[in-house]
């Protein structure tokens, strides 16, 4: 299986690049910073230099070909303006989503924000974030022609992780690891019956696999 990450340098994306090359599977992470590059290559990854604010969808879709899934992990970080909320966070998610088709890439995992909505209410910067994420949310659940799962992690943490969470349509408020969020999208990728669905990610005391099996059958 190949997998390409979009936001190839993100804290998760390179955990989970770690996870995905050490099953022997093939992974790439998509960057902008060729600086980048040795990190990804020590996790396993083959790095793919591409700037998700400028490329377009033809370019992207090149890089993608002979994919099994791509994950969307790129943000526009702390400290961001909130154009670029708009310009990255949603405007990148949904550029992802196009070249995927273009590519005949069916699966595509978004990683989300708890709360993310389109609707959301208020003037702050994270507020700002919130409608970006939401509105990306609804334009990838939008495209028929793929098999997409938007994950939607609580507080995020560098606590190591424990390989027990919590994953549901609802899971109420609380904080989850990073690793433990890379661990669930490794498996959200290979369970087909996690496609069409959007999940909430705490901290919990169900194991990884357990948690993704309740939810996507299997």
């Amino acid at each position: 299986m190949r997998t390409v990450i979009a936001g190839g340098h993100g804290q998760i994306a390179l955990r989970l690049e770690r996870l995905l090359a050490a099953r022997g599977e093939e992974v790439a992470g998509i960057i902008r910073n060729p600086e980048q590059a040795d990190d990804l290559v020590t996790a396993g990854a083959e790095a793919v230099v591409l700037d998700l604010e400028s490329v377009s969808a033809d370019e992207l879709a090149t890089a993608l070909r002979g994919a099994d899934a791509v994950v969307f992990a790129a943000g526009s970080g702390p400290g961001s303006t909130a154009e670029r909320k708009e310009t990255v966070d949603r405007a990148g998610a949904e550029l992802l989503a196009e070249a995927a088709e273009k590519a005949g890439v069916r699966r595509y995992v978004i990683i989300s924000s708890m709360g993310a909505d389109s609707a959301h209410e208020g003037d702050e910067i994270f507020d700002v974030y919130l409608r970006a994420k939401g509105a990306a949310d609804d334009a990838v659940r939008a495209r028929s022609a793929l098999d997409w799962t938007v994950l939607r992690p609580g507080a995020l943490t560098n606590d190591a992780g424990t390989g027990l969470v919590e994953l549901a349509e609802k899971t109420g408020r609380g904080s989850v690891s990073r690793d433990d969020v890379a661990a669930v999208i490794a498996e959200l990728l290979g369970a087909p019956g996690a496609a069409g669905l959007t999940l909430e990610l705490i901290g919990g005391t169900t194991p990884v696999a357990d948690a993704v099996r309740a939810v996507a059958g299997g």
